[in-house]
């Protein structure tokens, strides 16, 4: 199974590193900027999360075939760029969603490995997962997937609860690393096909009341205080939250 984890690794690299050699072309980087983009995307979380975790030396050092797949990666995107640049929109975060299910299960399997608490495996497999990205989106000067509305890091924090579940209930490991995958990725897709999201707090005004009407026809009562209006802190839905997104 050791040898399944570490393909299922590469693999994750691979879809990254290609969602970031897609991400350069669209914002017409170098080859070399290209090259940075999909390195960052790769390997990024994972050697976040092993100088978190104390892994000396981190994975990639001790093993540069995960470079080597790196640089193989951005050349055949390089000589296939014509078709990479036709790919649809939706690709992207489709990409983005299967490396993120592979790099969670890889970051908790890890820290669990490295007998971690749960909830700290947890939080390496969300480490993992979206660290990568967010560089990825950083230095593409967008806003990184983690921080928009779609579940995104909701799906990697469920995907690896399921993989400590399992795990602490002596489940095997191609089953639970199965059912975490599943977990995270069908939360993903189906955030990305749905639009579904989480609801938002938001600092809203509320107008005051219209006086009584009474209120308004008496001339010989003194004139109040005027009223004003009051702000609070609201849950939004995600359907509203978008339409005022649309709508500013």
């Amino acid at each position: 199974m050791a040898q399944w984890v570490y393909w299922l690794d590469m693999a994750g690299v691979i879809v990254f590193a290609l969602s970031g050699v897609i991400l350069a072309c669209r914002s017409r980087m170098d080859p070399f900027g290209m090259l940075v983009l999909a390195a960052m995307t790769g390997i990024g979380g994972g050697t976040l999360r092993d100088l978190v975790l104390g892994v000396r030396p981190v994975f990639w050092v001790g093993d540069p075939a995960y470079l080597w797949v790196i640089l193989a990666t951005v050349g055949l995107s390089i000589l296939g760029f014509h078709y990479i640049h036709r790919l649809s929109r939706i690709f992207l975060p489709v990409a983005d969603a299967f490396g993120l299910a592979l790099f969670t299960v890889i970051g908790t399997h890890k820290a669990l490995s490295l007998e971690a608490p749960g909830v700290v495996a947890v939080l390496m497999g969300l480490l993992t997962g979206v660290a990568g990205g967010m560089m990825r989106d950083v230095l593409a000067r967008r806003v990184p997937m983690v921080l928009r509305q779609e579940i995104y890091a909701t799906a990697a924090i469920a995907g690896g609860v399921v993989l400590v579940v399992l795990e602490a209930l002596g489940a095997p490991l191609p089953l639970s690393v199965a059912a975490s995958l599943v977990t995270t990725l069908g939360l993903r897709l189906s955030a990305i096909h749905w639009g579904l999201a989480l609801p938002v707090f938001a600092w809203v005004t509320i107008p005051p009341p219209a006086p009584p009407p009474g209120e308004t026809n008496d001339a010989a009562s003194p004139p109040g205080p005027p009223r004003r209006p009051k702000a609070r802190v609201k849950l939004i839905p995600p359907e509203r939250s978008r339409r005022r997104r649309r709508s500013s």
